[in-house]
Parts: C-alpha cells; structure tokens; sequence
C-alpha cells in the first residue's frame, strides 16, 4: 500500500513539472503581430489599412482641412488610393479658404490645390480688394469618360486626379468668375500662369468648347513631362454696328400729311 502511494506521488510530481517545462517553453515562442485593423474600400472590398502616405504626413492641418477618406476602387477604370476629402486651405495668417462643397481629391492633388491657393491665389485676389475666402468646386472624383462623351478614355476626375474650379469667393460676399470676359484682364493672365505653372493641365476657355464657363486643373502623366495650358484670356467682345442699332430707340414716325386742314387752318 505504502508503495503504490510512493508511485502516485511519483507520477504526480513528473506531471507537474512536465506542464511547468511546457509553460515556460511557450513563453520562449513569440506570439504573431495583430493584424491591422480593416478599412472599407467605397463599393468595394474591405482592405487592410496602410501607414500614411508621405503626402499624408505633409498634408497636416497647418496647411489644409483634408481629412482622409476610404479609398475607391472601380468599377472600371475608376478608383483612387489615398484620398482626402479638401474641405479648406489654411492661409499663412490661419484664415481659410473653404472648398464648397468639399472636393474628394487624391491626396498629391489636394496638396497641389492647397499651394497654389496658399502662394499665389489668394495674394493675387486682394489686387481685386478683398482678401479670398472661397472655392466653388465645379468637379472633383467622378468616375465618367473625359467631358462626359461616352465610351471616351476615363478622366482624370475618375482617377481622384482633377478639380474643376467654377469661381472665386471674396471676403465681401462677391463671387469673382475667372471665365468673366469683364474682369481685370491682367489678374486673369496672372491666375492662368500661375495654375498653369502649378498643373499639368490646365483647360478654359478656347481649350475644346467643354471648358467655357471653368478651369480644369489635374495632375496628369505624359510622356517627357509634357503640360498642357489651354486658357484663352480674352477682352470683351465689341458690339458690331447692328448690335449698337438694335439698343437705339428708333424715332416715333410723324404723322402723314393727307392735304387736309384742320378747323383753324393748321395742320
């Protein structure tokens, strides 16, 4: 009896320190990384997140009010990664320039945007009096063909790539039209070098007929870096003769003499 409770013991105590032997053998093994935490692509599958982007970390709330938004993906052609949503530009003296509405850009356009808005367009608006305060977007992510022609290759507005910018907003409430054949002729050449200086491509007035009433601006590739600056600047058009006539009142006809004469002998 005494030996069988010897080997109980025994077998107990072997038990015991081949679990403690196992324990510590588990805490010498590495436990694998966690997983990132998933992010919903925009009518589309759900991704893994990534680190930001360089542009990301540039594009801090010094500059901009971009928040990031979910990448897009199709159909087609279409879809961008690392989009912002660019909801204002912040000026150097911490005013800012609101985006309306807030225009879904990839995040090197919206950087772009926010420069040249930042370094020449808002300085260049106070030669019209009144400091910038606004942006209308036209046209930012819109996955369709290149003017909206069917079956025409994707625009750069599919790719998150292009801004179409309608007008100006003034600190008066005025809204300034670049397209305006009555603006200051001058600040119009100056607005379309110095988007044309900062985009690849940049479409207006005189460019395909599409661009009469806003300026396209993108990032676009070409090959050996070829832009493209299609913005007529153009003076008002002067009234021909018969448009000046049509303006002018036109005499009241005198009355027709029918060789009769009035009761005192007058006409």
């Amino acid at each position: 009896m005494l030996a069988e409770i010897r080997h109980v013991k025994l077998t107990y105590a072997m038990v015991v320190l081949v679990a403690a032997c196992e324990m510590a053998a588990a805490q010498t093994v590495p436990l694998p990384r966690p997983r990132p935490a998933a992010v919903p692509l925009a009518d589309g599958p759900v991704a893994e997140a990534a680190e930001p982007s360089a542009c990301r970390l540039r594009l801090t709330a010094e500059l901009a009010v971009a928040p990031s938004v979910s990448a897009i993906v199709g159909p087609g052609e279409c879809g961008a990664p690392d989009l912002v949503r660019l909801e204002a530009v912040v000026l150097a003296d911490q005013s800012r320039v609101a985006v309306a509405p807030p225009a879904v850009l990839r995040c090197t356009m919206a950087e772009a945007v926010a420069h040249w808005v930042r370094e020449e367009a808002a300085p260049r608006v106070l030669e019209l009096g009144h400091a910038l305060r606004g942006i209308q977007n036209f046209d930012s992510y819109d996955c369709r063909g290149r003017n909206r022609v069917v079956g025409a290759r994707i625009s750069e507005h599919g790719k998150g790539n292009a801004l179409d910018i309608r007008g100006l907003r003034l600190a008066n409430g005025k809204f300034v039209d670049p397209t305006d054949r009555h603006l200051s002729r001058d600040f119009r050449e100056a607005l379309r070098k110095s988007v044309c200086a900062h985009f690849t491509t940049v479409l207006g007035p005189g460019s395909d007929g599409y661009h009469e009433n806003h300026i396209h601006i993108d990032l676009a590739e070409r090959r050996r870096g070829y832009r493209m600056c299609q913005w007529d600047v153009r003076d008002p058009v002067e009234k021909t003769a018969t448009e000046v006539a049509s303006t002018v009142p036109l005499p009241v006809p005198r009355p027709k003499f029918d060789g009769k004469r009035s009761a005192r002998g007058k006409l």
